[in-house]
């Protein structure tokens, strides 16, 4: 076993049987954390988007903050209630992209996965980015390098979810439970305080907040009504993540559907708890937030610029400061669960995008690799390629939140509007059929919650491409459409190579004739077993080619040939410009084309090493040589081993693989492999 495949297996553990599948089903209160952190970590970057875009109009804007937060919800419930249909009605895990794919066609399934792979992305980005900010303001180390230190944590958190759904729900569910505690706690002791006149003000107050350029004095209704709609849209953030759930019904233990559904309901009361308790404390707390790339529109308390280098720091930031004047420990373990619960909210994107990869795969919509479960029965392909693009975005936007923030949402109530439209019509459809009166009314009940939940959405999806497009939504439209044109032109290539791929009554057809070709490079003992095993197969034509690149070898060879007296026809192929694999093709070219209906086989010895720098010297003739034939038709191309005496190295390499599942001591494993002296 190799450096790489003993490290590969302390990092994620043992492999696991596809029989032991069961075991990595999660119970709600392990599934909460696992596929809730995203929502509910949302709460911690949604009050500070409301707040930024109220700050355009100053700070009497901020009266609105509240009413904002009211609508959010009202969205959130309504949101929560459809999925809650949809959770009973597609258990299977497929979510909003089975419910369109099934009740709109495949375009508008393939819209919806396009929509969901892009909001998974960012919601890794988001999420992270959002959480080393938070962690900047209480390690000054962290300021000035966010990026770098998003994308190491991206990867450790690739590295967790790599060992599995189970292992990285254990491992989530504290920081998470922690979260809820730290911002519920501090809601609870801001609003005791409050009803005490005790309740202080933030460290923000005392500054004044400057009217943006073009929200002067008294703005029109207009201009009120836009501002309005974009807080409410930035505000809408707190929705993400809510879909998750609808995706991740197969993860949950029995009663699926019913489990799922009711952690539906639990994200859907904490979240919105959390996030009107902050924007009312906030609010009535003074607070003054604006744009970090616009802070500007602060002044101190006489009008004066603020000092160089001032630091805004986060909403949360600010209350629990506030709120926990006299105990620090409140004040870091707020700060210490909001980065946590920010960077692990990613793990919701990490266990949907491989889920909906698989499916997508299995659909043909995507690279079949997709679709397969690693060692830990996790999908490691989705995993590793959720990684690598939200590292991608986060160096481009250098870990912004304010920046990425605008790319966000669009995707995910695309996906909203279009599964409540296809609910819609999954509950016409069935009330065609339905005579019982009792199951009638909860249909009719349930089209209604959907009617409703498409209106909402489809309000806030104009509501954002208006208010966002400009701002950077359009790069999301625009990633949406790639990913769209991708699938489909997957799918087709999949559909155009199963329709090659069907059989023809002229493929069980016998060839006519069998050419076999043996390469010689040598006369040594690989060239004897692929001439023994040429033979073996009985074809109607049999010989041994050589290619002569140097007159004293070929004459060297030809003189082997004869004092062995080997009984099958040597034929030299010579080759002036000392070329190798140009006239062998052309040789089986020939053949194939004065015989259409035959085949020619051509029989290639190749050594079996094993150590990898053994392969560097060995078989690259070879290699290159099959490169070549596998693009003509006809021509049959057979690998002929001949196993060196270090292939016992590869071969005892294999086997102790193989163990490897069943052994739990990695020790073990090494001093094995110092014992056997492998490489």
């Amino acid at each position: 076993m190799s450096l790489g495949d003993v490290s590969k297996r302390i990092i994620l553990g043992r492999k696991l049987r596809s029989s032991q599948l069961g075991e990595t089903l999660l119970p709600k209160r392990v599934a909460l954390p696992v596929f809730a952190s995203d929502a509910l970590s949302s709460v911690a970057y949604a009050p500070d988007e409301v707040f930024i875009m109220l700050s355009l109009a100053g700070a009497s804007a901020y009266v609105w903050s509240w009413k904002v937060a009211i609508a959010v919800a009202v969205v959130m419930l309504t949101v929560v209630a459809s999925y809650r249909q949809n959770v009973h009605a597609y258990p299977s895990g497929g979510g909003d992209y089975e419910v369109a794919t099934v009740n709109l066609g495949s375009r508008a399934g393939v819209t919806v996965a396009s929509a969901l792979l892009v909001d998974y992305v960012l919601t890794v980005a988001v999420s992270i980015s959002s959480g080393v900010q938070n962690a900047a303001a209480a390690l000054p180390f962290v300021s000035g390098h966010e990026a770098t230190y998003a994308a190491l944590l991206v990867l450790l958190l690739a590295a967790i979810n790599l060992r599995g759904v189970r292992e990285s729900g254990a491992f989530f569910a504290v920081p998470t439970y922690g979260f809820m505690v730290a911002i519920l706690g501090m809601s609870l002791w801001g609003l005791f305080r409050d009803l005490t006149g005790d309740l202080p003000q933030v460290e923000s107050a005392e500054l004044k907040l400057v009217e943006a350029p073009g929200y002067e004095g008294e703005i029109t209704t207009v201009a009120l009504v836009f501002l309005l709609a974009r807080a409410f849209s930035s505000g809408c953030a707190a929705l993400t993540g809510v879909e998750a759930i609808s995706n991740g019904v197969p993860a949950f233990r029995k009663p699926k559907s019913r489990n799922a559904a009711t952690t539906l309901l639990l994200l859907g009361t904490i979240a919105i708890t959390m996030l009107m308790s902050i924007i009312v404390l906030a609010r009535e707390m003074g607070l003054k937030f604006v744009d970090p790339l616009q802070l500007g529109q602060l002044r101190q308390a006489d009008g004066s610029p603020l000092p160089e280098g001032y630091d805004q720091h986060t909403v949360i930031a600010q209350i629990s400061r506030a709120v926990f004047d006299h105990f620090d420990v409140g004040f870091y373990f707020v700060i210490t669960m909001t980065g946590v619960i920010l960077m692990l909210a990613a793990n919701t994107a990490f266990n949907g995008f491989p889920v909906l990869g698989s499916i997508l795969a299995r659909d043909g919509y995507l690279p079949r690799q997709l679709g397969a479960r690693g060692d830990r029965l996790a999908y490691s392909n989705g995993i590793l390629i959720l990684a690598a693009f939200s590292i991608l975005l986060i160096v481009a936007f250098d870990a912004e939140v304010t920046r990425l923030i605008q790319l966000y949402i669009v995707g995910v109530f695309v996906s909203f509007t279009l599964s409540q439209l296809g609910m819609i019509r999954h509950w016409t459809r069935h009330l065609r059929t339905e005579t019982d009166p009792a199951e009638r009314r909860r249909m009719l009940r349930s089209r209604a919650i959907n009617a409703f939940g498409l209106t909402m959405t489809g309000v806030v999806l104009v509501v954002v491409l208006v208010t966002k497009f400009l701002a950077g939504a359009w790069i999301a439209i625009l990633a949406m459409g790639g990913f769209f044109l991708l699938m489909r032109g997957i799918r087709s290539h999949y559909d155009r190579v199963s329709r090659e791929l069907a059989i023809e009554a002229e493929d069980q057809l016998l060839p006519t004739r069998v050419h076999a070709i043996v390469l010689v490079s040598k006369i040594h003992k690989p060239t004897m077993r692929a001439l023994a095993y040429a033979k073996a197969s009985r074809p109607n034509v049999l010989e041994a080619v050589l290619v002569s690149t140097d007159p004293v070898e070929r004459d060297r060879a030809i003189d082997e040939w004869d004092r062995r007296s080997i009984d099958v026809p040597l034929k030299i192929l010579d080759s002036p410009y000392r070329e190798v694999i140009r006239p062998v093709v052309q040789y089986a070219r020939a053949i194939r084309e004065a015989s259409p209906r035959g085949v020619v086989a051509v029989f290639i010895p190749e050594y079996v090493v094993g150590r990898w720098w053994e392969q560097l010297l060995h078989n690259q003739t070879a290699f290159r040589l099959k490169s070549r034939l596998l693009f003509n038709p006809g021509i049959m191309v057979i690998s002929v081993p001949y196993q060196l005496s270090s292939s016992h190295l590869g071969e005892r390499r294999a086997e102790l693989m193989e163990q490897v599942p069943a052994s739990r001591g990695y020790p073990t494993w090494a001093d094995t492999i110092d014992r056997q002296g492998l490489e």
